[in-house]
This record gives C-alpha cells, sequence and structure tokens, in this order.
C-alpha cells in the first residue's frame, strides 16, 4: 500500500510538470526511534509479560490435555463404554478450551491485538508528532519511513532527520 502511494505520488509530480520545481523529502528509521523510546519499551515489556502469561496458561492447559489423553490411551481397553464416551468428551471439551483461549488471546481481534493498540498507540502519536514538528521545521514536503514495508533504494543522508526526531523526543542517538 506504501509503495503504491509513493509510486501515485511521484507519478503526479513527474506527469504534472511539477517535476521541475524542488521537492524536500526526508526520512526516518521509525524501528530506530521506537528502540530507543523508553515508552516504547516500557509497552514492549508489558505485552512481553502478558505472551508470557498467556504461553504459560496454555502450555497448562495443553499439558492437562496430554496428561488426559496418555490415561485415556492407557487404560481404553479395559474402560466400559460409558466411562471411555466420558473421558473422550472431556479430552474434546479441553481441545474446545484450548483454541478457544488462544483465538481470545492471540487472535485476529484478540486481548493480545487489543492491549498492543493500547499501549502502543500513544508512543506512535507522540513519534509521529514529532516527526511532523520535525519536517514543519525543515519545511520538508514530504517524509518516508524506511523501516516499514516501503523501501529506499537510496536516499542522501542529509535528508534523514531520524536524529532530529530523537532529539525532539530526548534520545540518545
Amino acid at each position: 500500500m506504501k509503495k503504491i502511494i509513493l509510486s501515485l505520488i511521484i507519478s503526479i509530480f513527474v506527469f504534472t510538470g511539477l517535476s521541475y520545481c524542488q521537492l524536500k523529502i526526508g526520512y526516518v528509521d521509525s524501528q530506530a526511534i521506537l528502540s530507543k523510546l523508553p515508552d516504547a519499551q516500557d509497552a514492549r515489556q508489558k505485552l512481553d509479560g502478558l505472551i508470557h502469561d498467556w504461553k504459560a496458561e496454555l502450555q497448562k492447559m495443553e499439558s492437562e490435555k496430554q496428561a488426559k489423553e496418555q490415561d485415556y490411551d492407557r487404560r481404553k481397553l479395559i474402560m466400559t463404554e460409558q466411562t471411555r464416551n466420558e473421558l473422550e468428551g472431556e479430552i474434546k471439551k479441553l481441545e474446545q478450551q484450548i483454541t478457544e483461549y488462544r483465538d481470545k488471546k492471540f487472535g485476529t481481534n484478540g486481548e493480545l491485538f487489543q492491549k498492543q493498540e493500547e499501549l502502543m498507540k500513544p508512543v506512535q502519536n507522540k513519534v509521529f508528532n514529532a516527526i511532523q514538528d520535525v519536517a514543519k521545521e525543515k519545511d520538508l514536503d514530504f517524509v518516508l519511513d524506511r523501516s516499514g514495508q516501503l523501501s529506499i533504494l537510496y536516499a542522501k543522508d542529509k535528508y534523514d532527520i531520524t536524529p532530529q526526531v530523537m532529539d525532539k523526543l530526548k534520545l540518545q542517538q
């Protein structure tokens, strides 16, 4: 999507004759900024803690299911039909609980996604505002992010505003 937008912007300037005007383009490495921003590191640690806890709970549930399966396999020949059916039902119920838990925590709209949005949105806004401030101060026409899917094949270092954004956020370089 970013490549399409960038191509469209460049095409507009090339084909409308505006390519003769001087464009000022800057770029940042938002990953470098986020890796040094304490707020982002705190959010990442909170998310990592949640992920660790949820994975531990999943592991516990899977271990319980595995123990029931092993018990079932050892005793299935000596069990009555009713006991066998009950144990099979318990195993299926555990499988369903594991799947539901995994979806609830790690699914597309799961708690991880929501927590990530909740914790990272303020950080992203802070970085975006700093980028906007630096871009206005330097009178840039465009600022590109080279850390995402958008690739920059060549850019002069003088257009890299990552250090100024880090200065604005009071980060060490």
